[in-house]
């Protein structure tokens, strides 16, 4: 018996010392290698991907965590690696960005975060399944965004990060000037899911759009000969709001449904055409107008200075572009095009692709005109 007890009491002890080398090789691989965290969902969420030399005690910090959304797209990834890296630089939070992508994209934008200056971006790759959108978006020639499935991104916050209670959402055209902290520290009214920076605040100039469909009211998005869209009883003279950047309220999300409203009148659209035959912007504006209407908080203006892409002219002083906390260069004329406003301000962040695919196209043309 005694012989027996022996042979158990030395398992035991092996047992412990195996668990106790387990788990200190588990501590010192943390220190050296890169985390991945699986997630799994409808959206296939890839791991995040931490560098592996980035500060413990932000590492740690989770609480104080501001998740940042943002959409990537091949022919634009220049503009997502200088929007992250404007954030990263002007900020001593802990942000963690969830950058939304497709399949073949995804290795190219890794290979770009592991240059430079954006070593230490902590960050999560998100493969954006497009049978999400089957049966709610008609394919437009003219309006091209419909044939561009990252577009909607801002439609699935929640299944992206499920376990945040808060996040900010922007496109990949921006830069910012201020600390993020401040965005995220946005107060939300209670039974509000999001802050938007509305168009007619003071520092968007009112813009009319090929004539007819004014850039700051409902009237600009929806068609409101459509008797779906009257029985609604909005105003269409009510203020739009742009969807580019906000701080969304996930908890409130999820609990109104939010997705699922989105979706409803994505697929109302396809069989009906609600929206206005002169979109005066995104197409991702309209259900947001209907779902958030007198229903959504604002943020700081300064937060969404934009219009920079809606012409080729400097629209602002650069006095104000300086002051500004977040420039928007939404439009027609990208930061990283043939011609663009205050693109220097934008090159200042803008890192170039160490493997060569992305590449400003007015630099091609300025050696070009060399030659």
């Amino acid at each position: 018996m005694s012989f027996r007890k022996v042979n158990i009491v030395i398992l035991v002890l092996a047992v412990v010392l195996f668990l106790l080398v387990l788990h200190h090789n588990f501590l010192g691989l943390s220190s050296l290698l890169r985390n991945e965290v699986s997630d799994s969902g409808i959206l296939g969420l890839q791991p995040i991907d931490f560098v592996p030399n980035a500060p413990q005690q932000a590492v740690e910090r989770r609480q104080e965590e501001i998740p940042v959304v943002i959409a990537a797209s091949e022919d634009r990834l220049g503009g997502a690696i200088a929007a992250m890296n404007s954030i990263q630089h002007n900020t001593r939070s802990s942000v963690i960005f969830y950058i939304v992508t497709l399949n073949d994209t995804a290795d190219h934008l890794r290979s770009w975060l592991k240059s430079g200056s954006l070593k230490n971006i902590r960050y999560k790759i998100v493969n954006f399944d497009t049978k999400l959108l089957e049966g709610k978006v008609k394919e437009d020639p003219d309006q091209g965004e419909s044939m561009k499935p990252l577009t909607f991104a801002r439609f699935y916050l929640p299944i992206f990060i499920p376990s945040a209670k808060k996040a900010i959402y922007m496109d990949d055209d921006v830069i910012v000037q201020g600390d993020i902290l401040a965005l995220y520290n946005t107060p939300l009214k209670p039974g509000h899911a999001a802050a938007f920076s509305e168009d007619c605040d003071s520092t968007s100039t009112k813009v009319v759009i090929r004539g007819a469909g004014n850039q700051y009211n409902y009237i600009g998005y929806l068609d409101y000969k459509k008797e779906r869209i009257r029985k609604l009883s909005m105003k269409a003279s009510t203020c739009s709001f742009n969807p580019g950047v906000f701080v969304a309220n996930l908890t409130e999300w999820k609990r109104q449904n939010i997705t699922n409203q989105l979706e409803k009148w994505m697929k109302l659209n396809v069989e009906e055409g609600l929206y206005s035959r002169t979109l005066a912007g995104s197409i991702t504006t309209p259900p947001l107008l209907i779902v958030f209407y007198q229903q959504h908080s604002t943020i700081d203006p300064m937060w969404n200075v934009r219009h920079l892409g809606s012409s080729a002219g400097k629209r602002y002083s650069p006095q104000f572009v300086k002051a500004a906390k977040l420039l928007h260069w939404n439009g027609h004329f990208k930061p990283w095009g043939r011609t663009a406003s205050y693109t220097d301000v934008w090159e200042k962040w803008y890192i170039p692709d160490p493997t060569g695919k992305f590449s400003l196209i007015r630099r091609h043309m300025e050696i070009a005109n060399i030659k």
